[in-house]
């Protein structure tokens, strides 16, 4: 089968790669000539790194590459099975692209998006074959992250989902089958960890070293404002900015002005050289204070909330939420299960001190988290 992909940006680059290792033709699709030549220039350096470790011989490699072909046409993605677009984060943009691009392709071929946040089915509403259409959404980098979830919008055929599970399956990758809602798994689970740590922040309860250092002594490989730093304020902002609006507005998803604030000066995080810390940053000591302990507890407590949330919900099953948050967030252990091994009660009941105190809807405990504890 060949495989489209459309945009040769980091993401789409990254899922050409995935394919072609895979042993699929790949036809990579962009507007820009420049662009083209810059992913596969970058293609060719990251296929390269795995002949230096030992993990490709150099003819595998030659192989991998001649498996790419650079298109300017969207003409020349009609003979594709699969089309995957990666282009910018704007549901109207996406819903021009496909409809266009249903016009071109044989009638048979599966259209897929890769986004984040989007609504799929919404997307797929922009075609006269919606249940051909459905969202894969992979992790960047795509080449090194191993999970990607499979988002079937109301339309899709299930045939076309179980054909999309068996194929990224087949691409060494760990499937997560998402029902199409707001963030779907990873984007919804993660949104506690930036938004309460930088609530602990605005409070003038602890300073952003030490609420990273508390979160870190704990098993998590960076804390919420590094990482935000590391992920860009540009991008995670309004991931949580959208989730939130997809959510009818429901205030434990609430976008921080304090992150607003840096977006609007342009600090970015490391890629501009600022956000919440200056970069290049200096090894920061880490911190034990007296509130460590409470402060993972009320940001962790926020997480296993969440992912209760998402499997009580029915978005995805509890199997899943686990696969996602270690693989797709480098979380040291399932949520669900690290949860039960702090003690369902002791977290239902720091959210219950906190709705308490704040009286705010953010601490509601979920049904299936209270379930949990009575069990």
């Amino acid at each position: 089968m060949t495989v489209g992909i459309i945009g040769a940006g980091a993401m789409g680059s990254g899922m050409a790669q995935v394919a072609a290792t895979a042993g699929h033709e790949v036809r990579l699709y962009d507007i820009s000539r420049d662009a083209l030549n810059k992913a596969l220039e970058g293609i060719v350096q990251s296929i390269s790194k795995f002949v230096t470790k030992g993990a490709m011989t150099p003819e595998e490699a030659k192989a991998i590459e001649g498996r790419i072909y650079l298109c300017e046409k969207l003409e020349t993605l009609g003979d594709c099975g699969l089309i995957i677009e990666a282009v910018l984060e704007d549901i109207e943009v996406k819903k021009k692209l496909f409809s266009t691009l249903e016009a071109l392709v044989r009638d048979d071929a599966i259209l897929a998006t890769n986004t984040s946040s989007l609504s799929v089915t919404s997307i797929a509403s922009s075609l006269s074959k919606p249940e051909r259409f459905i969202g894969i959404h992979f992790f960047n980098p795509p080449v090194l992250m191993k999970l990607v979830e499979v988002i079937p919008a109301l339309q899709t055929a299930p045939h076309i989902t179980s054909a999309c599970c068996e194929i990224i399956s087949a691409w060494r990758k760990e499937v997560v089958l998402a029902r199409d809602t707001p963030g779907f798994i990873v984007n919804k689970v993660a949104r506690p960890y930036y938004s309460e740590a930088i609530r602990i922040l605005e409070e003038g309860i602890a300073e952003k070293e030490d609420i990273d250092a508390a979160m870190t002594a704990e098993g998590f490989r960076m804390g919420p404002f590094a990482l935000m730093d590391f992920i860009g304020h540009d991008v995670n902002y309004r991931v949580t900015e959208s989730v939130w609006k997809g959510y009818y507005y429901d205030p434990k998803y609430r976008p921080s002005f304090t992150q607003l604030r840096l977006l609007e000066a342009g600090w970015f995080g490391r890629k501009s050289g600022k956000g919440f810390y200056t970069y290049p940053m200096e090894a920061m000591a880490a911190a034990e204070t007296r509130s460590s302990g409470s402060i993972f507890l009320r940001i962790f407590s926020m997480l296993v909330n969440e992912a209760a949330d998402t499997v009580g919900t029915g978005i995805c099953t509890a199997e899943d939420v686990e696969k996602a948050v270690k693989l797709g967030l480098n979380y040291p252990e399932g949520l669900l299960t690290w949860g039960q091994k702090q003690g369902y009660g002791s977290l239902v009941k720091q959210l219950d001190d906190l709705y308490d105190t704040y009286h705010e809807e953010r601490y509601r405990v979920c049904r299936y988290l209270r379930q949990l504890a009575k069990n």
